[in-house]
């Protein structure tokens, strides 16, 4: 019986191909999190094991493959750390729904991080070491947004605080005049509203 043998190697080749793509496709998962930056010859780097400041997350796989940490999780974790700081889980459950869509992977163009949008030099005052795991992310930005409501007591100044910054509420003494911090505020109230409201 002859072989067709260019026939015969091709279906090796693709055997191999195949293998080789599944066992890349496991390491990339196993990793979790892909890193890039851009350089100045507009040429894309990418990794999961970033060795300086220029790399930023890119896509976690595994969150793709997972969803973006359901729902009901983040809910329990919601619940549980507003419970112990004291603050209305709906209100922080609007909060994460504007500010990251429930991406426990989000970066902002200005580089905050996770569910709650943290910003690194935020993560570092309050001892938020890893901000894309979504209890650790959500239970600091609870404790950031209590510290916000109890400095500015009106909420949608503490709303305008979170997203702006409190110095630049003090500054205009009131919501910045910045369009992207009024639409947030007017979106988290909005959202927060609904979910009051559903429950009724």
């Amino acid at each position: 019986m002859q072989t067709n043998t260019p026939r015969f190697l091709s279906i090796v080749g693709a055997l191999i191909s195949t293998l080789v793509m599944l066992l890349l496709w496991s390491g990339i998962c196993a990793a979790g999190t892909i890193f890039f930056y851009k350089d100045e010859h507009g040429v894309m780097h990418f990794t999961d094991t970033p060795s300086s400041a220029k790399f930023r997350p890119f896509q976690s796989l595994r969150s793709r493959m997972t969803s973006s940490a359901d729902r009901a999780s983040i809910a329990r974790y919601v619940d549980r750390y507003s419970q112990q700081h004291g603050i209305d889980p709906l209100l922080v459950m609007a909060v994460i729904e504007i500010e990251s869509g429930f991406n426990h992977r989000a970066v902002s163009r200005a580089g905050a991080q996770g569910l709650m949008q943290i910003m690194p030099a935020t993560q570092q005052d309050l001892g938020l070491a890893a901000p894309f795991d979504p209890a650790e992310n959500i239970e600091a930005g609870i404790r950031y947004l209590k510290m916000l409501m109890h400095r500015f007591p009106d909420l949608s100044l503490a709303l305008a605080a979170y997203n702006a910054g409190p110095a630049n509420v003090e500054r205009y003494n009131g919501i910045p005049p910045f369009r992207e911090t009024q639409n947030y505020v007017r979106k988290v109230l909005a959202n927060y509203d609904r979910r009051r409201a559903a429950l009724n």
